[in-house]
């Protein structure tokens, strides 16, 4: 596995804050976060697109948006118009689901028809819900983002049946995505709460991390870092 520092960890994090209860004051908090730790990018819901891109700006931290979750199930037009809004409000890239009731049904076209003309509008992760599929469904889901033209294949949204507990079959569904859309990001999203979690997931393949506990995990991380040296110090 690749040799991590705090910072490195960090820089792979993509800060999460998609509480519908969200206030300004949370995602103020959220972006002074991400910015004191140099995390990868913020990532909310698009009611606060606007508000993250100008506070980010002049900065390398990433304004990302979480678009129709947890299932992807909205109009094809409707999710054209969503992504539009989060581009012309100043959205680095789309966090998007895929319709996974279309994958489930094995409707691959209207999958990729859809995907098509969302990831010209911007980078775009697009989560599949790899929780609430089989391992080939994974596979198949894997392969069409690819297609599609997206950066990035994602697992899953906040609502991603696997629990924190059952995190080594997210590694394994990682593996799958990683074979199955090669060149491809990776990002490992839901459920994701301490350093140990994180390490599991990059050690399966991730090169992304979404999590709303990113400054529980780098401090952790950097703790672990301490210990470790006052053990080889002993």
């Amino acid at each position: 596995m690749l040799k991590l520092t705090a910072k490195s960890l960090a820089e792979m994090i993509d800060h999460t804050n998609i509480r519908p209860t969200a206030t300004e004051r949370d995602i103020r908090k959220t972006c002074q976060e991400a910015k004191r730790y140099s995390m990868r990018g913020v990532d909310v819901n698009p009611k606060w697109i606007g508000f993250v891109a100008k506070y980010l700006k002049n900065t390398k931290i990433k304004t990302i948006v979480l678009i129709d979750p947890p299932m992807g199930q909205s109009a094809h037009y409707k999710r054209v118009e969503m992504c539009q809004k989060a581009k012309q409000d100043g959205a680095d890239e789309l966090d998007i689901v895929i319709n996974v009731i279309d994958v489930k049904y094995e409707r691959y076209d209207d999958v990729l028809e859809d995907l098509k003309v969302i990831c010209r509008i911007l980078p775009t992760k697009v989560i599949i819900g790899s929780g609430y599929l089989t391992d080939d469904e994974i596979k198949k889901a894997s392969e069409l983002v690819k297609q599609a033209g997206a950066i990035c294949v994602k697992t899953a949204t906040e609502k991603d049946p696997i629990d924190n507990a059952e995190l080594p079959e997210k590694a394994k569904h990682l593996e799958i995505m990683k074979v199955s859309a090669p060149g491809l990001l990776i990002k490992a999203s839901g459920k994701i709460k301490t350093y140990q979690d994180a390490l599991m997931m990059i050690e399966a393949g991730a090169d992304i991390i979404g999590t709303s506990s990113s400054v529980k995990i780098v401090q952790g991380f950097k703790q672990s870092l301490k210990r470790k040296t006052k053990t080889k110090k002993k």
